[in-house]
């Protein structure tokens, strides 16, 4: 159960149709005139009656000027990597940063055969889509040095030049439903794109942990992964079935996905205006609201009328002890910690609640995992294996070396992605939670005094690596600084838990 605490998005996910263009595109409108986020076209170039998704795209560009447009998902087999990252930063350049690109890796694969490109296996079609994800990047990359250059299987690119580079930052997500092809997407991609009419029990859940499990191995944040969901259904008078009844009952179960599944963008497969403009204007704004609430805090949402009753236990999570013994002393006055507050001992908490305390331990796991790859480059420097310098770079690219933690490893990590309507980054979770209860304060200070020493020890670390290659004992001055780190990191890390997971759970993120 995860809420990413990505901001809500809502669009439309429209057919192509080429017998009726101008109905396309009329829905495309509307899409933006009632308020929509995002509106995307399906993408199948073997379908005679299907216009070019791509030509639609552009069209539908000059003619919206705040609406998001992208592919629901474009088929990367029958378009060249390299040609494409070039069309999709243009129309991202000439539509002022609006374009998001969805990928997939080819479904009906007689049809993609027929057009002309070679028929690919499961497992190929997964290579090829990665590769095709790396030729994209390095097109956009368009500031790096030399050309492109990747020696792939099923994409060779050997000195293409670069750029141009897009508007913005464009979101690549992927349409998957199999494990090679999630995994590909928490080490590679922006988000998850499945369609919810395609879903089996438990498979948002399951995805959601390969997911995770990738981009963490990858040294990435998992909630750097937007997860998306193309939806269906049916808007009557009572509630029936699954996003089958009013306007109340839908916005109740689309927030359930979001606090429980981690869904934060909500695409309706509907070519239907009616439906379209309840989706827009009753069922967004609810679960915008009721998301709010949930996130804020309140002890309660409406719940759809065929889900379980809302329950509360008691806190299960629990902080991740420091280790020991120790390979050096930390820099912290560890005796000089102050305690947190005492708990109620008769609180319960929502599921939703566990799950938010439960984020501050995924987050530190994240960092202890990050620490343990750190140790493992020293090894891999101190065999000779890679160099100094190497080393320095893959640090630099770490979560630990790019963490501002004067601001709180928790906050830096969460409030970068809390509706920005709710706060900015300086009023992270570390104001928030002095605000609801004042004895945190000496907490919070100390929190802070050991961020700070924090990253004065990862600048230790940097410089034994400048040393290093100048010393002839630096390896021994490298590790007491890497031993010093890990010493120091876990404690804090600990101490941290075992002193807001409790008030996280109670007060929220804010």
């Amino acid at each position: 159960m995860t809420d990413y605490l990505h901001d809500l998005q809502f669009g439309s996910f429209l057919t192509p149709d080429n017998r009726r263009p101008d109905d396309t595109v009329a829905l495309a409108l509307l899409s933006e005139q009632i308020g929509l986020d995002l509106v995307t076209f399906q993408d199948h170039p073997y379908q005679p009656s299907f216009l070019d998704t791509w030509t639609l795209l552009s069209y539908v560009a000059a003619r919206t000027s705040t609406v998001r447009l992208s592919p629901n998902v474009l088929n990367v087999p029958l378009r060249p990597p390299a040609v494409l990252a070039r069309s999709a930063a243009s129309l991202d350049l000439l539509s002022g940063g609006r374009v998001d690109l969805a990928l997939g890796a080819g479904a009906f694969w007689d049809a993609i055969a027929a057009m002309g490109v070679p028929r690919l296996s499961p497992g190929e079609s997964v290579v090829a889509l990665a590769e095709a994800i790396e030729v994209i990047r390095q097109i956009w990359d368009a500031d790096a040095r030399g050309g492109v250059r990747v020696d792939g299987i099923h994409h060779q690119v050997q000195g293409a030049k670069r750029g141009p580079a897009p508007s913005h930052d464009i979101g690549l997500w992927v349409g998957a439903l199999k494990p090679r092809m999630l995994r590909l997407i928490g080490r590679s991609a922006d988000g998850w794109l499945p369609s919810l009419f395609y879903l089996q029990p438990g498979d948002l859940a399951r995805g959601n942990a390969v997911i995770d499990e990738a981009a963490t191995e990858a040294g990435r944040d998992p909630g750097q992964v937007r997860r998306l969901l193309n939806v269906a259904g049916t808007f009557s008078g009572t509630a029936r079935a699954q996003l089958d009844g009013p306007p109340e009952h839908w916005a109740a179960e689309l927030t359930q996905l979001t606090l429980t599944e981690g869904v934060s963008t909500f695409i309706l497969a509907s070519d239907d205006s009616r439906q379209l403009r309840v989706f827009a204007e009753e069922v967004a704004p609810a679960v915008r609201e009721l998301v709010g609430a949930a996130r804020a805090g309140a002890v309660s949402t409406p719940r759809p009328a065929t889900a379980v009753p809302l329950t509360r236990t008691a806190l299960a999570v629990r902080a991740t002890p420091a280790p020991a013994p120790r390979g050096s002393e930390t820099v912290l006055d560890e005796a000089a910690r102050p305690d947190a507050p005492t708990p109620d001992p008769d609180r319960r908490y929502t599921p939703h609640e566990q799950a938010t305390g439960q984020h501050l331990v995924d987050i530190h796991d994240h960092l202890r995992a990050e620490l343990e790859q750190l140790n493992d480059l020293i090894e891999q420097v101190a065999t000779g294996m890679i160099g100094a310098a190497a080393a320095r770079s893959h640090i630099s690219a770490m979560t630990l070396r790019q963490n501002k933690w004067v601001l709180g490893g928790y906050c830096e990590s969460y409030c970068r992605v809390v509706t920005t309507h709710h706060m900015l980054e300086d009023q992270g979770i570390f104001p928030h939670l002095r605000r609801h209860d004042p004895r945190l304060g000496p907490v919070v200070d100390q929190l802070q005094v050991e961020h700070e020493l924090i990253h004065e020890v990862l600048e230790e670390v940097d410089r034994a690596l400048v040393t290093f290659v100048s010393v002839e004992d630096g390896m021994a001055d490298l590790r007491r600084a890497v031993d010093l780190l890990s010493d120091t990191l876990l404690s804090h890390l600990s101490y941290e838990e075992q002193a807001l997971i409790e008030p996280i759970a109670r007060f929220g993120l804010g």
